[in-house]
């Protein structure tokens, strides 16, 4: 099956100061026939992380819709070319010598918003991966929707937040979700009811190779002012105890279980407030965020979390385990 091409800004050209990978020919050749999505190449991932820093990436492609999708996987895989997929960058570390093979980026050709059906005030909502938390937020805010709001200020996208199970204020996606699209490595998707997805903290249960293409949300009709209002309070609280629009990806540890403290309460415990490697710092106004600076490297990143990791072992015995995906490491 032939899938719609995309187009995308012109401004988005290849870095000319480095040649083409080795495997961009073939890549040409084998997917010109039955894959028709634009493929740019060198591009710095610092330009589509939230942390503003990684190398260039060989090759990135823009599919627009599950079958481009599922073409361009299976073509990668007969072609034996790694490859990963990103949306926002927003819960992503990428090494300064960049990542090799193909990297599939969900954004804006793969970000639709529709309503599926209605009945009395519940409203079922499908949303692609690729589309902002922000943008689905706003937009639930304009048609009247209520269920979204805690996920006001939240970063990252609509596959993204499927995958961690993103979450604030006691509320998560699973507790609005009701059904998700989801690929595996070869190619090959299905949908699957919430029952059958097991959600738990920071996780939605499906091996590392699965992705979530979209997600079915149940949703209410409420009062358009009060989902505003609801949503500018939330983001508004954001701003007094997080560095709310810095370089960051949001909470960089997940919370450990079990001892009745955050990450982020251990870390400031840990006098780490302030801590510095070069130009990445722990916040001084929330431990629990690894900030680039200006000009951080992704190596002083990953030193400033393994100071982190070590300082908060040696004080209270326990480890903390990234929320944040490192790409391209050899650690």
């Amino acid at each position: 099956m032939q899938a719609a091409a995309c187009v995308w800004d012109s401004s988005m050209v290849e870095c000319t100061s480095l040649p083409l990978p080795a495997w961009a020919d073939d890549f040409n050749d084998t997917m010109g026939d039955f894959w028709s999505g634009e493929v740019i190449w060198n591009q710095p991932m610092a330009e589509y992380t939230t942390y503003r820093v990684g190398g260039p990436a060989e090759g990135m492609a823009f599919p627009c819709g599950l079958n481009e999708m599922a073409l361009l996987i299976q073509g990668l895989r007969k072609m034996d070319l790694p490859w990963r997929v990103i949306g926002g960058g927003s819960n992503i570390l990428v090494a300064d010598e960049g990542l090799q093979g193909m990297t599939i980026v969900l954004n804006k050709g793969f970000s639709k918003i529709s309503i599926l059906r209605e009945a009395d005030n519940r409203v079922y909502v499908r949303a692609q991966a690729g589309c902002s938390l922000a943008r689905f937020v706003s937009w639930c805010m304009e048609q009247g929707l209520s269920g979204l709001e805690f996920a006001a200020g939240i970063p990252g996208t609509v596959g993204g937040a499927l995958r961690m199970n993103a979450g604030a204020w006691s509320s998560d996606i699973s507790q609005v979700v009701t059904a998700v699209t989801i690929m595996d490595g070869k190619g090959y998707y299905c949908v699957k009811g919430r029952d059958e997805v097991d959600f738990s903290y920071r996780s939605w249960g499906e091996d590392q190779e699965k992705l979530a293409m979209e997600g079915v949300f149940l949703l209410r009709r409420a009062d358009k002012g009060a989902v505003k209002r609801a949503c500018r309070e939330l983001i508004a609280r954001r701003k007094l105890n997080q560095p709310y629009g810095k370089a960051s990806c949001g909470s960089f540890f997940k919370n450990p279980s079990g001892i009745g403290e955050s990450a982020g309460a251990l870390i400031e415990q840990a006098g780490l407030k302030g801590a510095q490697v070069g130009n990445a710092g722990v916040s001084e106004k929330h431990g629990n965020f690894l900030l680039n600076k200006g000009g951080a490297t992704a190596h002083e990143m990953v030193q400033l979390m393994q100071l982190v990791q070590s300082e908060v072992k040696e004080k209270f015995g326990v480890f903390l385990e990234p929320e944040v995906k490192l790409m391209g490491f050899r650690l």
